[in-house]
């Protein structure tokens, strides 16, 4: 899995990962969704890795995310940031998955 982030992602992303102290993890929830087939994209924001975390290599940010999940993203991502609208979008060359990413701090050192 690899996801290049636009400019306009990577200029809001970098203050939350300048100081090295927080990674970002693609996450699919399924939190209130009954099943994992009906979890949503999600971009989180953690502090360390759990166990079950792959390390994925992004363009400019490497990511993490949980191998188990993989099936429901295409091999390469895009993730770009409209400032209008405070979001964040995923999309592959074929589909877009959100164009209202959520961006989830809990979890991190900030």
């Amino acid at each position: 899995m690899h996801i290049l982030f636009s400019k306009a992602a990577v200029d809001r992303l970098s203050p939350y990962l300048e100081d090295g102290k927080n990674q970002l993890k693609l996450l699919h929830d399924t939190e209130g969704c009954g099943c994992v087939v009906s979890g949503v994209p999600a971009l989180q924001l953690i502090s360390e890795p759990s166990v079950d975390d792959k390390l994925a290599q992004g363009e400019p940010f490497p990511f993490y995310y949980e191998p188990r999940h993989e099936i429901f993203y295409e091999p390469q991502l895009r993730i770009d940031y409209n400032a209008v609208n405070d979001s964040f979008s995923l999309k592959s060359n074929s589909q877009i998955y959100t164009v209202n990413l959520r961006f989830l701090t809990k979890g991190s050192a900030a």
